[in-house]
C-alpha cells in the first residue's frame, strides 16, 4: 500500500448500558444518520427480548451479547487466484471483522423478518440467535461448512 493505514475511529458508548458494543451496533443498524431513531429501535427490541425472556436469569443486554457470540463466524473464504484457476481459501477473521460481519448478519435477517415493526424483528432475530437457530445463525453455519469443504485449499493461504 502507498498510503498509511486509516486510523481506528474511536466509537462511543451508548448512553444507556455504557457498552461500546452498542454503539458499533446501533451505528450498523441507522440509516440515513438517524441514529436516535436506530437507539431507539434498539432498546425497544431489547425490551421485547426481557418480556419475552421474564423468567430467565439473564439481562436482555446479556441475552444479546450471547446471540451476537452465537452467529459471530470463526473462518471465511475468500477467492485466491493462483495460475489460471481462482481458488475458495479458508482464512480465519481478524477479532474487529468477526464482531463486525454478526452485526451486519443480525440487522440483515432481522431486515427481512416478517414483522409489524423493526424493533418487533430484531427482538425475534435476537431470540433466534440466542437460542442458535435463524437467519444469521444458519449463515454462520454456511461460513464454516464452506470453509471446512475447502480445508484443501488452506495452504494457499495470503
Amino acid at each position: 500500500m502507498r498510503k498509511a493505514k486509516p486510523k481506528k475511529r474511536v466509537v462511543l458508548p451508548d448512553s444507556v448500558f455504557g457498552e461500546v458494543m452498542v454503539g458499533k451496533f446501533v451505528n450498523h443498524l441507522m440509516l440515513d444518520g438517524k441514529k436516535n431513531i436506530a437507539y431507539g429501535i434498539f432498546y425497544r427490541a431489547l425490551d421485547i427480548v426481557g418480556e419475552k425472556q421474564k423468567n430467565a436469569e439473564k439481562t436482555p443486554l446479556d441475552i444479546w451479547k450471547q446471540a451476537l457470540s452465537n452467529i459471530t463466524p470463526l473462518v471465511e473464504v475468500k477467492s485466491r487466484r493462483i495460475g489460471g484457476a481462482t481458488f475458495q481459501v479458508p482464512t480465519e477473521i481478524r477479532s474487529d471483522r468477526k464482531e463486525s460481519i454478526a452485526m451486519k448478519n443480525m440487522i440483515k435477517f432481522a431486515r427481512t423478518r416478517n414483522g409489524h415493526s423493526m424493533a418487533e424483528k430484531l427482538a425475534g432475530e435476537i431470540m433466534d440467535a440466542f437460542n442458535s437457530q435463524g437467519g444469521a445463525f444458519k449463515r454462520k453455519e454456511d461460513m464454516h461448512r464452506m470453509a471446512e469443504a475447502n480445508r484443501a485449499f488452506a495452504h494457499f493461504r495470503f
